[in-house]
């Protein structure tokens, strides 16, 4: 299976430049390329408090549109970040769009000290059926702590999306994090982070693919770059050929995985 990583630097507070560099990215594709994995929030940038309100959009609002339809128009699926409106309230969400529609929408459950006072945390961990693999999104900070991607190995994932926003000097960390959580889970991960400036902040770039073992498939440096990496799916049943960490473990989360449409899962954050 072909993925791309478009690791860009991202506008902040202007949605039609993301925007259109994302349809560029999008253009750019490989005609057999199945996914490609935007930054956090690619097309609104990190909102401020006066900002959000302006910024944000509905999961049917125009800038998710276009890129759907771009994604249709292409015939590959395509995982972006945004500053989503929803009753009142404000998240930081990326979603899955795929030629026929929206696949997943996820929220981030883990705010970051800049993402305070702006977004509303998440309240569930969520997969969906895509390409004859369970997939899942986390974003960001949330890869820093192992019951995210825990929460989504139970729901059986094998491929975890992640949309990133990391800067200097934290780039090694979510490069470690990643890793592990990959080997942990028995499951490939996608880490597409922001590179370049903005409002202050030096973004690390250093986006990568981690097989099933914990190994690095491919990786960026810290310039833009759309990075064409393909992933070997027999490599999911070899890693857990000989042990599943999932099956053996002892100490389980709290909480229970819940079936719902269109083969979509979610584990419920518990309060």
């Amino acid at each position: 299976m072909i993925v791309e990583l478009a690791q860009l630097p991202g506008a902040d507070g202007d949605i039609p430049a993301n925007t259109a560099s994302a349809l560029q990215a999008i253009a750019r594709c490989s005609p057999d390329t199945r996914l490609l994995v935007f930054p956090e929030t690619y097309l609104s940038g990190f909102p401020t408090a006066d900002n959000i309100a302006a910024l944000a959009q509905p999961i049917d609002g125009p800038a998710i549109r276009t890129i759907q339809q771009a994604a249709r128009d292409k015939n590959i699926s395509v995982a972006i970040g945004f500053a989503e409106a929803h009753e009142g309230r404000f998240y930081n969400t990326t979603a899955l769009l795929t030629p026929h529609g929206v696949a997943l929408a996820y929220r981030k459950t883990h705010l970051w000290a800049s993402d305070h006072g702006i977004f509303t945390p998440g309240d569930a961990l969520l997969s969906c059926e895509w390409e004859g693999l369970r997939v899942g999104i986390l974003i960001c900070y949330d890869i820093e702590f192992p019951e995210t991607a825990r929460a989504l190995a139970q729901q059986e994932v094998d491929l975890l999306i992640v949309t990133n926003g990391n800067m200097d000097p934290y780039g090694p960390v979510h490069r470690t994090a990643i890793t592990a959580r990959a080997m942990e889970n028995q499951l490939f991960a996608v880490m597409t982070n922001r590179c370049g400036s903005g409002d202050g902040l030096q973004f690390a770039g250093e986006s990568a693919v981690i097989n099933p073992f914990g190994q690095v498939v491919a990786s960026c440096g810290r310039d833009p770059q759309q990075l064409r990496v393909a992933l070997d799916l027999n490599q999911l049943a070899a890693s857990r050929r000989d042990y599943r960490y999932l099956h053996d473990r002892r100490i389980a989360l709290a909480g229970d995985v819940i079936n719902g449409e269109n083969g979509q899962r979610s584990f419920r954050i518990q309060h």
